[in-house]
């Protein structure tokens, strides 16, 4: 990102503006919302900026900004809506060490000011890199509509009782006394008793949490999903939101990550075919060692966790040390990859059955049974088949399957890096070694790609 949003504070801070008009009036407006000390530049402002800073009590400077003005000054905004007096001011700003914002230009501008959702003390600041101001005001426009009015009261209250909830262990058990308050307790004394109650219902509530037992460690093992986080489901990425460690695979998507609190702890456990890996048991302890000093812990798996993702050791360990559990299912591979290409994993009078298979196993390649798979019309789902392509082949042709049986290879399915690899059985390790994919690929046997349009664009290569 190139301007990195923060929170300034402007509590008794001199802001400058600079600007006669309605661009000066539409800025001085937003400021007003703080409590910053407000100085207004305009030799000859027009009527309703006139009246505005009047009103306000803003002082206001018949004349020019000049170079005399600006020591001391917390932000400078260029509001002439003109190019050469926003200049001046810009120039004679940062002559002076201020920041400066020239209004609706980015690139002459030391900071951006974003659209804002205003539930003081609660802000939403929604900003597009100055690159879609449209888009801005849409996401607005929604936050508006979504966010009760009475969050700025609830977090008014919360801010003076901060202090007294330190009594509670930090963590977890005070993140669940304040979403306690603010989502179930502070909203329903509100619309009962008004504000004045809110003071005893947090001193009420801060006795029943400080008297309760502590909360027991518990494991939830989440599926991850194939990468797209828009692939998560809802209860996934609750479950990261309230995680505090998440001990996630190699493979699971830097963007699924940023879903997670910032404050909690991430532990990657990364396997890779053929190269360095964590072992199972070490997952197993960093598990049941984090639950156990009573954190809520997110095991965050790729894909589908009950699918080729070793669950039931984990489910075996966890049961063996006592530890609470749940499973989170999620998108497998095979479906996105399927849903890449435009076609179904089964269809009436094709295939009656579906294989989803792993191309290794612990002992090496994965012995199927190949003649089943080899018969027409059968369709499978290969996971980890990179390297077994002419272990696959092989195998296959010898059970009597059609050479020109089309595969279709699917790398990053559902990323924006993901690739479509139309291929044969006749020519599979070939066209796999020529592509020479560094992603996950998932093998699809038995289906080949749709010329339709797909939802995620995605190379569609024909292998000569």
């Amino acid at each position: 990102m190139r301007h990195f949003p923060i929170f300034l504070d402007l509590a008794d801070r001199r802001v400058l503006i600079a600007g006669t008009g309605a661009v000066a009036e539409a800025k001085l407006r937003l400021l007003l919302k703080t409590t910053a000390r407000l100085e207004l530049y305009a030799p000859e402002p027009e009527a309703a900026l006139r009246e505005l800073a009047e009103a306000q009590g803003v002082a206001l400077h018949r004349r020019p900004l000049t170079a005399a003005d600006l020591p001391g000054a917390a932000l400078v905004y260029a509001a002439h809506g003109a190019a050469a007096p926003d200049a001046e001011t810009a120039a004679l700003a940062r002559a002076a060490g201020v920041l400066v914002n020239v209004v609706d230009d980015l690139e002459a501008s030391d900071f951006i000011t974003p659209a804002l959702v205003d539930r003081d003390p609660v802000t939403v600041a929604i900003g597009t890199e100055g690159t879609a101001p449209v888009l801005a005001r849409a996401i607005k426009a929604e936050m508006e509509e979504r966010l009760p009015q009475h969050l700025g009261t609830l977090a008014g209250a919360a801010r003076g009782f901060r202090g007294a909830a330190e009594a509670l262990p930090p963590g977890r058990a005070r993140r669940d006394f304040w979403t306690d308050f603010h989502f179930r307790t502070g909203p329903l004394v509100l619309e009962r008793e008004g504000e004045g109650g809110l003071d005893a219902a947090l001193a009420a509530l801060l006795a029943r949490h400080l008297a309760a037992a502590p909360t027991p460690g518990r494991v939830d093992l989440v599926s991850a999903g194939p990468g797209d986080p828009d692939l998560l489901t809802l209860r996934a990425r609750r479950l990261l939101d309230r995680a505090d460690v998440v001990i996630h695979d190699r493979l699971v998507a830097p963007a699924i990550l940023e879903l997670a609190r910032r404050e909690a702890t991430f532990v990657a456990v990364g396997k890779e075919g053929f190269g360095p890996s964590t072992a199972q048991s070490d997952i197993n302890a960093l598990m049941i060692d984090h639950a156990r000093q009573g954190a809520h812990v997110v095991r965050l798996k790729g894909g589908d966790a009950s699918i080729f993702g070793r669950l039931d050791e984990e489910i075996a360990a966890l049961d063996g040390a006592g530890i609470d559990w749940a499973v989170t299912p999620g998108v497998t591979a095979a479906s996105a990859a399927a849903a890449a290409i435009g076609a179904s994993l089964t269809q009436r009078a094709r295939n009656s059955d579906l294989r989803l298979m792993t191309a290794h196993d612990l002992k090496g390649y994965a012995e199927q049974d190949w003649r089943a798979l080899a018969r027409p019309g059968a369709v499978a789902a290969i996971y980890m088949g990179k390297r077994a392509a002419r272990f696959v082949q092989g195998r296959m042709l010898m059970h009597g399957a059609d050479p020109g049986t089309p595969v279709t290879l699917v790398e990053n399915a559902s990323l924006p890096a993901q690739r479509i690899l139309a291929s044969r059985l006749d020519r599979l390790p070939a066209d796999l070694a020529q592509a020479a994919p560094t992603g996950p690929v998932l093998m699809l046997m038995g289906l080949a790609p749709r010329r339709a349009p797909v939802a995620r664009p995605a190379l569609i290569e024909e292998m000569a």
